[in-house]
């Protein structure tokens, strides 16, 4: 982790916009669907015996001869739900796309904790094993340690690994992955949707965070190469010409746009998040759709 000070610092003036309104019994800084008793008002209703006499609203009494009492937005804690890609392929690039995977984990752990939110990260191929942080800003040198004892190997099926996710309530889930699998190459629209749809019915904002290595976005190799998949570690030899390349980039590029236009119609987030790009260029700029404040 190379991110100075000074990221955070920029970081804490942000905070995640919610996509389904908190509604957890927890203290936090998100508005909840229940009435309680921060400073923003909500709303009034006739008083009823129990009611504290304070929120007595005594101008509406001289009006209307009747008693009103304010009513207030509760305060919650949100959930704020990190997933890992942890596949081999993800440990590819000059600049690793596990690498990149750990910054955006840990600035949007960041950007929770900071806000009060529940931050849970997970590991995608240890779902049951989850870390939590809470606690503000304290917990950042926790985050950090728990995501460089990561490993990146073996094979990830995100579409099932969604269905292990735990029902928390309300909030909002982050994917971070190539997605670069089987099933969502040759399913997109049919395994991305039906992922989409279930996270959009657990009442989750889904945010799909594609971290692509600088290699995969713009080939440079020519001539016959024998390529080793890095998770079967089966292999394909290849004649690398520019008629190749630009069907490569063409199909790539197909992937991407179905990927941008299911997420679009299901209301998640999708950004592609190159390792050749600037980490403040990705979370203040590229990114900067997914902050309300």
């Amino acid at each position: 982790m190379t991110i100075d000070a000074a990221f955070f610092d920029k970081l804490s003036r942000l905070r995640l916009a919610m996509g389904h309104k908190a509604s957890m019994n927890l203290t936090g800084n998100r508005k909840s669907v229940q009435k309680g008793s921060s400073m923003e008002f909500s709303d009034f209703r006739e008083y009823m015996p129990g009611d504290d006499i304070r929120r007595i609203d005594w101008n509406a009494y001289g009006r209307l001869d009747r008693f009103y009492v304010k009513e207030y937005m509760e305060e919650k804690e949100a959930v704020v739900s990190i997933l890992i890609d942890t596949s081999a392929s993800m440990d590819y690039g000059a600049n690793k796309k596990s690498d990149l995977a750990c910054l955006l984990a840990a600035a949007f752990a960041y950007l929770g904790i900071n806000n009060m939110d529940r931050v849970w990260l997970y590991d995608m191929q240890k779902m049951q094993s989850p870390f939590s942080a809470s606690g503000g800003k304290r917990a950042l040198s926790q985050i950090t340690t728990w995501l460089e004892q990561l490993s990146f190997d073996g094979i990830v099926a995100i579409d099932e690994v969604i269905r292990q996710l735990p029902a928390k309530g309300p909030g909002i889930t982050i994917l971070i992955s190539d997605f670069l699998q089987e099933s969502l190459l040759d399913h997109t629209q049919e395994t991305l949707g039906k992922l989409l749809r279930f996270l959009d019915y657990r009442k989750q904002k889904a945010i799909l965070l594609q971290v692509l290595a600088a290699e995969e976005l713009s080939v440079e190799l020519t001539g016959t190469r024998n390529l080793i998949d890095m998770e079967n570690q089966s292999t394909l030899r290849l004649t690398l010409d520019t008629k190749s390349i630009q069907a490569y980039e063409k199909a790539l590029q197909e992937f991407l746009t179905q990927i941008g236009s299911i997420s679009a119609k299901t209301g998640a987030f999708h950004a592609v998040c190159s390792t050749k790009t600037d980490i403040y260029q990705l979370i203040f700029q590229d990114l900067k759709g997914l902050y309300d404040i």
